[in-house]
């Protein structure tokens, strides 16, 4: 019976991506010195893992890249060759195109075009002995003909206009171009339209020529060379079919149908599934007691049919915080991916730098964690490149020339900090002021606390660097740390010491599901606010209210002049409560800013479901989303965000009064 393997390519992808992740942080591991025999056999084994599997499935560009990829790891766990630099650079250099190689191999594109190189490295490397001078030149010709041997075949008719002589073009020309993108021969050239030598125009162009070429380029980059000759010229570019050529690409309607039928998945361990089925079994037995004493009601089974609803509900709790825990995945998922990051950029801008990660096994909710991976880079890069200084000025400064970033991540109360510190030179106050002022963010005669100083740097566009780098200048990287925080309902904020380093805090919710909330009264209506977001509830006294000048309304809590917004002008809501002092006034807190809100009433705290309203509505500042209450209304829930960005503004709007 034959097998259909296709329903497990998704699986055969997953587990790829696993391997290479291990094989990278092992290889990373004998960089650095590791003395562990079984490292290289645990790297060997992870590369012959995806070679297995990848010709089980057909992929052939796949299973013979990871076969010269073995054949380097081989040479070097048998002893026949030395670890050293610059073999684990090729190695590391292997896994980036064999990750490209897989991608390519799911969506259906072309390989890719480094494969070529990397494979004349891999076996170069595998020499144990200097080779002659020529040997570099004949190992990459060897490898280029490897590749080409299974790039996909192309037939390609080209038959130019009859004016390109007069319009400058040379035929002849765009053919060794052509020639260019991989091995090509020309089948025939077609002289049917070829006239008798007295009617033969020198400035007309009667031929046209059948290339067949074999190259790992897409059939638009084909095109592309023709793309000044396109007008009044008839060009075809066509893959060989399989039976005259294996063509290991799939033609653009399959890769497109392959790249649509992937869907997201996540793995989950049995021991989390079991414990979900012996739940819903707790709960249908909890339901069938409830029914029974439903069905044969009397008041004196009153009591048993409250201990029914009240094993109910708590069996159903327990089972939201499970299904809840198998989108959980630990941030370790993408916490591996950045020794390589601090590894290559410690290179590159020529500085020592070491990586320290803890907390790694701390679960996040899938999306937040996929979500987390571009501002992270954004603050280790700039850790790096603005943080960090060289080693010469390390000890300078009577530092250690080796610099150290600290990257983890923790539980408290209900969130998830992630921190990311560094001990390097810290930010300069005065060079970030005067850049602000420059931009106009802030008057040269402002008074800015230190929170607010350093706040600036999350402003768009906003650097201090001197020059347009690579790494930095350009003024983007943590807004949109910032921009992407806020979006997963979390918060960013920083602290910093001249000389002593930088730690960047990120407060983040365990899932962008469900929330625990206050319930708030403004008018006839009910708002949801974030607990995470709540520092304490109070009833001002009239001399804690005032009125200041470019603030507006402020409440002094402690000595501290918080902006005080009120919900009810906010959202245009009727109410009986105007005065502050008869109401309540919440304090909230995000990125270091307080504010307060009025509002007629607290309800109590509950967990809620986000539902998101932008599918439907446009963004609405200061709403996060909607949930559905226990009486069947609707209820907005706060975006403690957007509303301290609305208190900042509070000098210019008229929502304060």
């Amino acid at each position: 019976m034959q097998v259909d393997l296709s329903r497990f390519r998704e699986t055969f992808f997953q587990e790829a991506a696993e391997h290479l992740a291990e094989m990278e942080t092992g290889l990373l591991r004998l960089e650095q010195g590791s003395s562990d025999p079984e490292l290289l056999n645990s790297i060997f084994r992870a590369a012959h893992s995806i070679k297995g599997a990848s010709g089980m499935f057909g992929l052939e560009d796949v299973a013979r890249f990871t076969h010269a990829l073995e054949g380097l790891l081989d040479r070097l766990r048998s002893v026949k060759i030395e670890p050293t630099p610059q073999r684990t650079d090729v190695l590391l250099e292997a896994c980036d195109v064999l990750r490209d190689l897989l991608a390519t191999s799911a969506s259906g594109g072309p390989v890719p075009e480094r494969m070529e190189s990397a494979l004349a490295n891999l076996y170069i490397a595998q020499r144990a002995v200097p080779h002659p001078a020529d040997e570099p030149l004949r190992i990459r010709t060897v490898a280029r003909e490897v590749v080409l041997a299974h790039a996909p075949v192309y037939r390609v008719h080209f038959k130019p206009a009859p004016e390109i002589f007069i319009q400058g073009m040379d035929p002849l020309l765009l053919l060794r171009d052509l020639a260019g993108l991989g091995e090509s021969a020309v089948a025939d050239v077609d002289l049917t339209e070829l006239p008798l030598l007295a009617d033969l125009d020198p400035e007309r162009c009667y031929l046209a020529w059948n290339v067949c070429l074999s190259t790992a380029k897409s059939t638009e980059e084909i095109r592309d060379l023709f793309a000044f000759v396109e007008d009044g010229a008839q060009i075809r570019i066509e893959a060989e079919t399989a039976d005259k050529a294996e063509a290991l690409i799939p033609p653009p309607v399959a890769a497109a149908g392959l790249a649509g039928s992937r869907e997201a998945s996540i793995r989950v361990s049995t021991g989390k599934i079991d414990k979900l089925i012996d739940l819903v079994g707790e709960l249908v037995i909890a339901q069938s007691m409830a029914k029974e004493v439903v069905g044969n009601f009397s008041l004196s089974r009153l009591g048993q049919l409250q201990e029914a609803v009240a094993d109910m509900d708590r069996h159903l709790r327990e089972l939201q915080e499970r299904v809840m825990g198998v989108r959980m995945l630990p941030i370790g998922h993408i916490f591996g991916r950045f020794p390589r990051l601090v590894r290559d950029l410690s290179i590159q801008l020529g500085k020592e730098v070491r990586l320290q990660l803890e907390g790694e096994e701390t679960e996040l909710d899938k999306n937040v964690v996929e979500h987390m991976a571009d501002p992270l880079t954004h603050l280790i890069r700039n850790a790096i490149d603005h943080g960090i200084e060289t080693a010469e000025e390390r000890r300078r400064n009577g530092k250690p020339g080796e610099g150290s970033i600290r990257l983890s991540a923790s539980h408290q109360a209900g969130s998830v900090i992630i921190e990311i510190s560094d001990d390097g030179r810290g930010l300069d106050a005065e060079s970030i002021r005067r850049k602000a002022v420059e931009r106009g963010l802030v008057a040269p005669t402002d008074t800015l606390s230190e929170a607010h100083l350093h706040s600036l740097i999350f402003a768009p566009g906003f650097s201090t660097a001197q020059q347009v780098s690579d790494l930095s200048g350009r003024g983007v990287g943590m807004d949109v740390v910032k921009r992407n925080v806020e979006m997963l309902n979390g918060s960013v904020s920083l602290e910093t010491q001249p000389e002593r380093g930088t730690t960047v805090r990120i407060k983040l919710p365990l899932t962008l599901a469900i929330l625990d909330g206050l319930s708030l009264q403004v008018g006839s209506e009910t708002y949801i606010l974030p607990l995470a977001s709540i520092i304490e509830s109070i009833r001002p006294g009239r001399a804690q209210l005032s009125t200041m000048a470019g603030q507006g309304e402020v409440i002094l809590v402690r000595g501290e002049a918080l902006p005080l917004i009120r919900l009810h002008r906010l959202f245009g809501v009727p109410t009986r409560v105007v005065d502050p002092c008869r109401g309540l006034t919440v304090i909230v807190e995000h990125s270091g800013h307080r504010l307060a809100l009025l509002v007629d009433e607290l309800l109590g705290q509950q967990q809620v479901v986000i539902k998101s309203l932008e599918a439907n509505y446009h963004k609405v500042e200061g709403v996060l989303g909607a949930t559905i209450l226990g009486n069947g209304r609707a209820a907005l829930i706060l975006d403690v965000a957007g509303l301290a960005q609305i208190a900042r503004r509070a000098s210019h709007t008229e929502l304060v009064a």
